[in-house]
């Protein structure tokens, strides 16, 4: 299924008191971006938004599931947590999860030290 235009508007919407965000195609669904860094996608109309240590106990807390797609014959989840309805409707509140998922993003994009060779 495509991603409805009508419900990335309303996504990007409802994130505009906190930030500009962009959207891009990709494969099946768009990202989302702010300052370059991928936050969020969206896939059948669904909204998910990045995870890490941080923020992932909000998610399975509301018992969302990640974002998961079929590869060589195995399933492949990633660390994107489809968002519950409530939080959806709720511009502060999405803003406060989008928030959380680009800090994350923030951290997953940050630059690693590297290791010394012995």
């Amino acid at each position: 299924m495509a991603v409805s235009r009508a419900f990335v508007d309303y996504i990007r919407d409802q994130l505009r008191p906190w930030s500009a965000v962009d959207a891009r195609r990709m494969f099946s669904g768009e990202g989302l971006f702010r300052d370059g860094i991928m936050f969020a996608l969206v896939h059948d109309d669904t909204l998910y938004l990045r995870t890490d240590d941080g923020n992932v106990g909000d998610f399975t807390a509301a018992g969302m599931t990640p974002f998961s797609f079929g590869r060589a014959g195995k399933i492949v989840a990633t660390g994107y947590f489809e968002v519950p309805a409530a939080v959806m409707d709720e511009s502060d509140e999405l803003a406060a999860w989008a928030a959380a998922a680009f800090a994350a993003a923030r951290r997953r994009n940050a630059p690693r030290p590297r290791r010394r060779r012995a």
